[in-house]
């Protein structure tokens, strides 16, 4: 499947539905979270080196605030807070930024994407961000 490509400026990734979606990255998570979170940044980080398009990836976390990792060429990481979901903190994103850049969110939630789109991103389902990352492969 050919995807057509399309200019964002940032992508941002809903880290677990990915990891959930995605068979292989299903079973690092089985063994052990932060296998599947390295390896789902590792594909992540490939996509932005070879488009340009800054990544952003959202984690459910556990900290008492929302945390972010990241120097200024790597994938941008998120980790919600306590009590916070990673929809919120993308949700947030999408409703800051939308407006002023070209963003693509990445979930399987619908109510999520509704919610992205209606701040005015894109949204694809975490099948349709393995073609995307498998086209621009092949690219």
């Amino acid at each position: 499947m050919r995807l057509l490509q399309v200019h964002v400026d940032y992508l941002i990734v809903d880290g677990h539905s990915v990891i959930f979606a995605w068979p292989e990255l299903r079973e690092l998570h089985a063994r052990r979270t932060s296998l599947a979170r390295d390896a789902l940044v590792r594909k992540l980080r490939d996509y932005q080196d070879w488009t340009g398009v800054r990544v952003v990836v959202v984690f459910d976390g556990k900290g008492t605030e929302v945390s972010s990792t990241a120097q200024p060429w790597e994938v941008q990481i998120f980790y919600s807070r306590d009590g916070q979901t990673a929809d919120s903190v993308i949700e947030r994103l999408a409703s800051k930024y939308a407006s002023h850049h070209k963003l693509l969110v990445a979930t399987s939630d619908r109510l999520e994407q509704e919610t992205a789109s209606a701040c005015g991103a894109e949204c694809i389902s975490a099948d349709g961000l393995r073609h995307l990352l498998e086209d621009v492969r092949r690219s």
